[in-house]
């Protein structure tokens, strides 16, 4: 396992982001010690782009990992070129609830809020 990488450009998870993150690592019975929060980009989405969460039980090799309010964010190397600068949030609306993400990097996006262009 790789020692602690700290991005230059750090991800921001909201107040209300923190709270949604650890009641679903709760759930899913994942350790704030070994396991976190997994913040990925992959190809697709209708702007090129789309965000991807996931809980999981520890990092990848060559994950970097940022420390977040009791928990671990891991990022791998291809999804750090893109999500420096990003806000994590989680909204409640009539429409439903859910995390959205401010891109400042972003060149296009669309009313999803989960994909983007860069």
């Amino acid at each position: 396992m790789s020692t602690m990488n700290q991005p230059e450009t750090l991800l921001a998870l909201t107040a209300a982001a923190v709270v949604e993150v650890k009641k679903f690592m709760a759930a899913e019975n994942v350790g704030p010690e070994t396991g976190g929060l997994r913040v990925s980009v992959q190809p697709g989405g209708c702007s090129g782009f789309k965000y991807s969460l996931l809980i999981e039980d520890k990092p990848a090799e060559d994950d970097s990992i940022v420390e977040q309010d009791g928990f671990n964010v891991f990022v791998d190397p291809f999804s750090m070129q893109y999500i420096g600068g990003v806000t994590v949030d989680y909204v409640t609306s009539m429409q439903g609830s859910g995390f959205t993400f401010k891109n400042p990097n972003a060149t296009g996006g669309c009313g999803c809020g989960s994909s983007f262009s860069a």
